[in-house]
């Protein structure tokens, strides 16, 4: 498979704002991103690729956001090899050791993923990732019916299943990321996931316990109901990839309508993770 990178270079920029760009390139279907020493490399699939897409995202962020960009298509493999250069193994509050399978096994952690994402968004380092993580690991996933939307490389099924769950369904609409589900459970001896590729249409009729949700404010707002029509009373929802400000209110605004209450949120940088309970 082809991908086109963007690889954008800013003169100026605060790290909010490179946020919010990475936002609305996730949301035209960019979903992968880099940094760089100057600014971030982003990766989309040949076929979703539309330059005036791309043109109009960046268009709404000047004169305020001074940067410059390149475009060259790359294939699978030459992506996958320069990530291998790059990727660290990460350490989620001292319990779970994320690894690729080109790292050495650390079993003094209670819990380890090994995880090859290919271009699936989710090895653990963004800030949404880890909060999501950081959320589970302090949750209760025994014998947990789970769903975890916008499932990326499935890092977060594979944690909660090792904490626990009983039976999960991971969805996401990139059939990159639906494969890379399925290669992330078998590296990591999971058999109770079960992937779909698809969107909000894809959720399995029956009830879950919990639900996890790391995709960014639009979808969410847009698929909430969908969520509370399988979400058990007393079930959990936890929310991320959107900022604190406008965006957790608007997203407390639109649960409250569903019998849907927040309970808490983590932030790192301006990036939020967010805890609901259905009453």
């Amino acid at each position: 498979m082809q991908y086109i990178q963007v690889t954008f270079s800013f003169i100026q920029a605060e790290d909010y704002q490179k946020d919010l760009l990475m936002d609305d390139l996730a949301n035209i279907g960019y979903n992968t991103f880099e940094d760089t020493t100057d600014g971030f490399a982003a990766f989309i699939d040949f076929d979703h690729y539309h330059e005036l897409s791309l043109k109009e995202v960046i268009s709404s962020y000047e004169p305020d956001l001074q940067s410059s960009y390149t475009i060259e298509e790359i294939d699978a493999a030459n992506w996958n090899e320069e990530w291998e250069k790059n990727f660290e193994p990460l350490i989620i509050d001292g319990q779970c050791y994320v690894r690729a399978t080109f790292h050495e096994a650390r079993p003094q952690y209670p819990y380890e993923i090994v995880i090859d994402p290919k271009m699936a968004f989710g090895t653990g380092h963004h800030q949404t990732t880890t909060m999501m993580m950081q959320y589970i690991l302090e949750a209760d996933f025994s014998n947990q019916v789970v769903l975890d939307m916008g499932c990326g490389t499935g890092i977060l099924a594979i944690l909660a299943s090792k904490r626990g769950a009983a039976n999960l369904v991971a969805i996401d609409n990139d059939d990159v990321c639906y494969s890379s589900v399925l290669e992330n459970t078998l590296l990591n001896n999971i058999n109770n996931i079960t992937a779909y590729c698809g969107g909000k249409e894809a959720i399995p009729a029956h009830s879950f316990d919990t639900i996890l949700a790391n995709i960014n404010r639009n979808i969410l707002l847009d698929q909430i109901a969908d969520y509370a029509s399988v979400l058990k009373a007393g079930g959990h929802i936890y929310f991320s990839g959107f900022y604190e400000h406008p965006d957790l209110d608007m997203i407390k605004a639109e649960c409250l309508k569903f019998g849907i209450h927040y309970l808490s949120h983590k932030k790192i940088n301006d990036w939020v993770a967010a805890k609901f309970i259905k009453k």
